[in-house]
């Protein structure tokens, strides 16, 4: 899988270099700033752009304003971005390019390779990777609406759904069968007004319809 990586810092620039090559990606660019990212992206099409969100030239959203376009632009290319902190108005515009190929991390989860690696992987091949921190709070905001209809099971496992998780790994992080995922999920999709079609990914249509700002 070819990544783009795009980090002002220089030694995490180079860390994650150096890491995601050891994890077995093709790093074919690693740039400090927008522009240089959005030239790379134009000129290798790779299948991950690892953007972090504070880049030159005044360390606010260069990265996500980067982010954006590139989703717009160049929408075979997944793009997962990197941050500090929270922040909800940055997802939810992540979101509005749609769930397919998008991710937002928090940097401490950098530490843990293979879950960095992993969500990399599920970003790159059309899914998305959100940070549990990031989910809880596009949740807890779409909680205060009068109008939530999901128990907080079915929150649970929307938030594992939008973190990229199988109906297995769901299952297996709530200690629940896998037959009852499946139930909840069928119960979120009917909440949602999501009817079957098979041109439609309700999986995907459920997750934006439910933290899209």
């Amino acid at each position: 899988m070819r990544v783009v990586i795009a980090e002002d810092s220089t030694l995490l620039r180079e860390g994650l270099t150096r890491l995601l090559a050891e994890a077995g990606f093709d790093v074919v660019a690693a740039v400090e700033d927008a522009p240089a990212l959005l030239a790379s992206v134009d000129e290798h099409r790779p299948d991950v752009a690892v953007v972090d969100i504070r880049m030159p030239p005044t360390h606010t959203d260069e990265g996500l304003r980067a982010a954006v376009a590139l989703r717009r632009q160049y929408p075979e290319t997944g793009v997962l971005v990197l941050s500090q902190y929270v922040r909800v108005s940055y997802a939810a515009e992540l979101l509005d390019e749609g769930v397919d190929g998008v991710g937002y991390l928090l940097k401490d989860r950098v530490s843990d390779l293979a879950e960095f690696a992993a969500a990399i992987r599920r970003v790159g091949a059309g899914g998305s990777a959100f940070d549990p921190e990031v989910v809880s709070r596009l949740l807890g905001r779409r909680r205060d609406d009068s109008d939530s209809r999901l128990t907080e099971r079915e929150r649970a496992v929307l938030a594992l759904m939008a973190e990229g998780r199988t109906n297995q790994a769901i299952a297996q992080r709530l200690f629940i069968a896998e037959r009852t995922v499946e139930k909840h999920c069928t119960s979120i999709f009917t909440k949602l007004d999501l009817s079957a079609s098979p041109h439609d990914h309700r999986r995907v249509l459920a997750v934006l319809r439910y933290l899209n700002a």
